[in-house]
C-alpha cells in the first residue's frame, strides 16, 4: 500500500483466524477465516459486514479480549494482550454498559481513574466531554435514567477520556437523532485530523460513506472487498456533469449533441435535478428552530470540543467544527446550586406554632368560672380529704364515749 511504513501501521493482521470450538474441542464455527488487513495512523477504517460475518470477533481480538486461533495480529507493533498499549485505546461497544446508579460525572471520573489520571484532570476532562456530547445539563443525573441516545453520548465521552491514539467505535450513532449523528461524525473527523486512528463498525452505510477512507467488507469470516472507499464506489463507465438549470430547448440540444458524439441510445442519457442530502435539510430546520429559542426537553446542542482532543494546531478544523458553548453557563449554575445545597446548614427544628384562638377560648372558659379539668381534680381531692377528716372525728367520738 503506497505511503505505508512500519511506523505508521497501527493494526496489522496476516492470516488472522478465530475458530470457536465445542466442549469436546471440535470446530464449531469459523468466525474469522484467514483475513489480511492493515489500518494506518490517521485513518478512518470502516469494518463492514452483515450480522455474523466476523466483525465483532475481529474487534475483540484487536482489543485482546479473544486470542486468535491462527495468524498474526499486531496493535501498535505489539501483541494485543500487552497491557502497556491499553492506555492508548478507546472503545465504544455496540451495547452501552454503564453502572446505572452512578451519575454522568461519576461515570467519567471512574473511567478516568482506571487510566491513572489525577483528580484535577479527571474533573476538567469530565466537564469538557459532557459539554461536548450535549449532556452538561445532566451531569448529576444517574445514567440508569438515560435514554438510549443519551447513553450512547456518555459512552462516546468515556471512550475519549484518555485521549486515545486508537478509537474503536461499534455502532456509535445507534439511537442518536440526526443532530447527534452529525456531531459524532464531526468529532470522528476531528480525531482523524489530529492523527488519531478510528476503526468504525456500523450498519448505517451512509455514515460510513461520509467518514471512511478505507473499508473492509466481511462475509462468512472472509474478506470480500477491501480498499479505498473512493475507488470502490467510483463508476468508471459513467460521467456526471453538474451545471446551472438549463432550458428544455437546451436540454434537447444537449441530448442531440451527446448522441452525435458517442452515446449509443437516448436511454443512456439521464437529465434531472440534484437533490440535497436529507440530513442537511433536517439540520437546517432544527437550526432555524433554535434561532427562535423554541424550548425543548431533549438533548442539548453540543458544546466545544475539548482542547486536549482538538490540539493546539487544529484552529482551521475547530473553526469548521465549532460548537457554541451554550451549556457552559448552565453547567456552572447547576454545580453552584448543588454546592450551595450541600453547604447549607442543617435547619434546627422550630417550636410548634401556638393557636391563639384556642388559647383565647381556654382563657375565656377559666374567666367565666367554669372549672377546668385540672381544677375539678383538685376539688375532688379536697372533698375526699374532708370526708376522711369527718370519719376520723366520728371514730374518735366513738372511742371516747366507750371510756366514759
Amino acid at each position: 500500500m503506497a505511503g505505508t511504513t512500519e511506523s505508521n501501521i497501527v493494526v496489522q493482521a496476516e492470516g488472522l483466524t478465530k475458530i470457536f470450538r465445542d466442549f469436546w474441542n471440535r470446530p464449531k464455527a469459523h468466525a474469522v477465516n484467514g483475513i489480511d488487513f492493515q489500518v494506518r495512523q490517521g485513518q478512518i477504517f470502516g469494518l463492514l459486514g452483515p450480522n455474523g460475518s466476523g466483525k465483532s470477533t475481529t474487534v475483540k481480538m484487536i482489543l485482546g479480549l479473544l486470542y486468535p486461533t491462527r495468524g498474526v495480529l499486531k496493535v501498535f507493533g505489539k501483541d494485543p494482550q500487552d497491557v502497556e498499549i491499553k492506555s492508548r485505546i478507546g472503545y465504544l461497544p455496540e451495547e452501552t454498559y454503564l453502572y446505572r446508579y452512578l451519575t454522568a460525572t461519576e461515570t467519567l471520573d471512574f473511567y478516568g481513574s482506571l487510566f491513572g489520571m489525577d483528580a484535577t484532570m479527571r474533573k476538567e476532562r469530565s466537564e469538557q466531554l459532557l459539554n461536548m456530547v450535549g449532556l452538561a445539563h445532566a451531569f448529576n443525573r444517574p445514567v440508569g435514567e438515560f435514554s438510549k441516545g443519551m447513553a450512547r453520548r456518555i459512552g462516546l465521552a468515556q471512550a475519549l477520556i484518555n485521549d486515545p491514539d486508537l478509537v474503536i467505535l461499534d455502532e456509535p450513532t445507534s439511537g442518536l437523532d440526526p443532530i447527534g449523528c452529525r456531531e459524532v461524525k464531526d468529532v470522528i473527523r476531528l480525531l482523524a485530523s489530529r492523527g488519531k486512528t478510528v476503526i468504525l463498525c456500523s450498519h448505517l452505510l451512509a455514515d460510513v460513506q461520509d467518514l471512511c477512507d478505507d473499508v473492509m467488507v466481511l462475509y462468512g469470516g472472509k474478506v470480500r472487498a477491501n480498499g479505498a472507499l473512493s475507488d470502490i464506489l467510483q463508476l468508471d463507465d459513467k460521467t456526471r456533469v453538474v451545471c446551472p438549470t438549463l432550458s428544455s430547448q437546451t436540454v434537447e440540444e444537449l441530448r442531440g449533441w451527446l448522441l452525435a458524439h458517442g452515446v449509443k441510445t437516448p436511454d443512456d442519457i439521464s437529465v434531472d435535478h440534484p437533490v440535497r442530502n436529507l440530513e442537511d435539510f433536517f439540520l437546517e430546520v432544527v437550526r432555524k428552530a433554535r434561532e427562535q429559542n423554541i424550548a425543548t426537553a431533549g438533548a442539548q446542542a453540543n458544546g466545544e470540543v475539548p482542547e486536549y482532543l482538538a490540539g493546539a494546531d487544529n484552529a482551521a478544523v475547530l473553526e469548521s467544527l465549532h460548537r457554541r458553548g451554550e451549556n457552559e453557563e448552565l453547567l456552572k449554575a447547576l454545580k453552584g446550586k448543588a454546592q450551595m445545597e450541600e453547604a447549607k446548614p442543617e435547619e434546627k427544628p422550630t417550636a410548634p406554632s401556638v393557636d391563639m384562638d384556642k388559647l383565647s377560648s381556654l382563657k375565656g372558659t377559666v374567666d367565666s368560672g367554669e372549672p377546668t379539668d385540672e381544677q375539678k381534680s383538685e376539688e375532688e381531692k379536697a372533698a375526699q380529704a374532708q370526708r376522711q377528716k369527718e370519719a376520723s372525728e366520728r371514730l374518735k367520738n366513738l372511742v371516747g364515749g366507750g371510756d366514759k
